[in-house]
């Protein structure tokens, strides 16, 4: 059977990742979660003091230091999640929080940190077989992929799921905390100059706002079979 690059582009806390992990978990696929390696980055220059108290990101010191960062992915454990390791150390669950969140976005729009790991991205596609989420897998990093969806929900949707995941994780959160952080990625991750979030236009569209998850997937492994055959 013929091995192909699946790309899933969407707005934040759209289920993108679930079920990017999901699908590749169920056709033997190597996921690859694209958001959690701007986390991770992010999450480097929280650390290394290269944001300052009023959140503007240090983008020189940041971009010195790009070839310090490594990034890779331990397989999925007892917990069925792929964890993040940042320089030797997994960081799953600090890259998952609030104060991460709410600076990803703008670490994103950096033209150098977008370079530097588009290119690792791309390195990954190539022998294929390959499941990646983001915001512009399939317009910048994989623009001929076999397979691409653009993942939508409402903001308010999205905010709901991201208040459970956040509060079953045990972290305070209010929903309207929540949901003004994910307008506020939507705007940036939309507008920037480098790599906007936008539809592919050969991807198809998944609406996903009152979808369950078992429908969700039953419709991603549909339109894959499509895509083999």
């Amino acid at each position: 059977m013929k091995k192909i690059v699946i790309a899933i582009d969407g707005y934040s806390s759209s289920g993108k990742s679930t079920m990017a992990r999901d699908l590749a978990r169920r056709i033997g696929y190597v996921y690859v979660d694209s958001g959690a390696m701007y986390r991770a980055v992010t999450l480097y220059a929280l650390e290394n003091g290269m944001v300052h108290p009023g959140g503007e990101v240090d983008v020189e010191a940041l971009v010195k230091a790009l070839p310090l960062i490594h990034i890779s992915f331990n397989p999925a454990g007892a917990d069925g999640i792929q964890h993040t390791i940042l320089n030797g150390k997994d960081v799953e669950t600090e890259i998952r929080d609030m104060k991460v969140s709410s600076l990803v976005s703008p670490v994103a729009v950096i033209p150098e940190v977008r370079h530097y790991l588009t290119g690792i991205q791309q390195s990954y596609g190539e022998e294929k077989g390959i499941v990646m989420d983001g915001r512009d897998i399939g317009t910048t990093v994989f623009p001929n992929a076999e397979m691409k969806v653009f993942v939508n929900a409402s903001p308010e949707e999205r905010a709901r799921r991201r208040v459970k995941e956040l509060t079953d994780k045990g972290e305070a959160v209010t929903y309207e905390e929540v949901l003004a952080n994910i307008k506020e990625r939507d705007h940036i991750d939309t507008t920037r100059k480098e790599s906007p979030l936008r539809k592919a236009d050969d991807a198809v569209v998944l609406d996903n706002d009152k979808m369950t998850i078992t429908e969700q997937m039953d419709w991603l492994l549909n339109l894959y079979q499509t895509k083999i055959n």
